[in-house]
């Protein structure tokens, strides 16, 4: 097995074709297994927030004073999450809407600007889907 990671230079936004940018960042054989990054879709697909749109609820101030943490970054975090599992050392365990079990809901504000996080893909399956089913009718190359 070799990993061979694809660049892509630019800033991912709404509008770009993530298949495309695939395509041309490397050169992809049939059978090959793409890794993409959560970020990479969830900026493609608008899931990102600027910090100061979100209006925390006395919940999410509560567990922000308990935890030392952004009530507004808790507030993404309970919006996005069906239920919390565990909450201990400033890390809160949940369960997303699409049933994953994570930390703080897969909330990010890792390599976004300031001010912004990016949630979690609303279906990542989906997400997938596309692109392989993209790279498909461009290439006739499965992904």
């Amino acid at each position: 097995m070799q990993i061979i990671p694809i660049p892509i230079e630019k800033e991912i936004t709404v509008d770009d074709d993530l298949s495309e940018l695939i395509l041309d960042s490397g050169n992809v054989i049939d059978g090959d297994i793409l890794v993409i990054a959560q970020k990479i879709i969830s900026k493609q697909e608008g899931r990102v927030v600027e910090l100061s749109s979100v209006s925390p609820s006395l919940l999410a101030e509560g567990i922000s004073s308990q935890y030392n943490k952004d009530p507004n970054i808790i507030e993404l975090v309970l919006s996005e999450s069906k239920r919390i599992v565990r909450m201990k050392n400033g890390i809160i365990i949940v369960e997303t809407h699409g049933g994953f079990i994570c930390a703080n809901a897969g909330i990010d504000e890792s390599n976004v600007v300031n001010g912004f996080a990016t949630l979690l893909p609303l279906n990542s399956d989906i997400s997938a889907q596309i692109i392989r089913t993209n790279i498909f009718k461009k290439t006739g190359k499965n992904v």
